[in-house]
């Protein structure tokens, strides 16, 4: 499946699990693409904000990231680096729980879910694990999730993150970009 070039900007209102807003700019650069965007949100009684800028490399593979978050009167900066074939480093050091994890996921976003999506063709119902290095919102801290995607329409797919007892359908739009993201977001813009 072949989506549409990215949208200079697109935006998301958070609901359900928090209350937010996110907003996501897109440039070609370097032979690949450079995100930039911010979520601010409230989750639990807790407020927090991201501002993330994250690079590809043009087969959708996360190749660094630089995130700031900041809860309470504490900000926190996190620097991730990817090799592109499955090695990462978390503020300059290894980080081997990562291991084969070709994308990054952030916990306070929704749009990174389109990463896998363009980098894999996904054959219709078959499902494609695409674990990734997750960034919590609060405190930045960095694990591995494991998760799946398996295309079950032409812009559907659905999607699994069994540490978190999820399973869902996402809804994308033309350009790849995540429409609905149930409990989670919703595409505004």
């Amino acid at each position: 499946m072949s989506f549409a070039a990215l949208p200079s900007v697109a935006s998301w209102r958070h609901e359900g699990a928090r209350t937010g807003f996110e907003v996501a700019f897109f440039a070609t650069a370097d032979e690949g693409y450079l995100i930039e965007g911010t979520t601010t949100a409230t989750e639990d009684g807790t407020s927090w904000i991201v501002d993330y800028r994250i690079r590809l490399d043009r087969w959708w593979l996360t190749r660094s990231a630089r995130i700031a978050g900041r809860v309470g009167g504490a900000t926190t900066i996190t620097v991730i680096e990817a090799d592109g074939r499955g090695g990462w480093t978390v503020d300059g050091a290894e980080a081997p729980q990562l291991n084969g994890c070709l994308d990054l996921d952030l916990e306070s976003s929704a749009m990174t879910n389109t990463f896998p999506v363009h980098r894999e063709r996904f054959p219709l119902e078959r499902t494609v694990a695409a674990p990734a290095a997750f960034v919590r919102a609060d405190g930045l801290t960095v694990e591995r999730l494991d998760q799946t995607y398996t295309r079950s329409g032409d812009l559907r797919y659905a999607y699994t993150a069994p540490a978190f007892a999820l399973a869902c359908e996402l809804g994308y739009d033309r350009h790849g970009l995540v429409l609905n993201y149930p409990g989670l977001a919703t595409r505004i813009s």
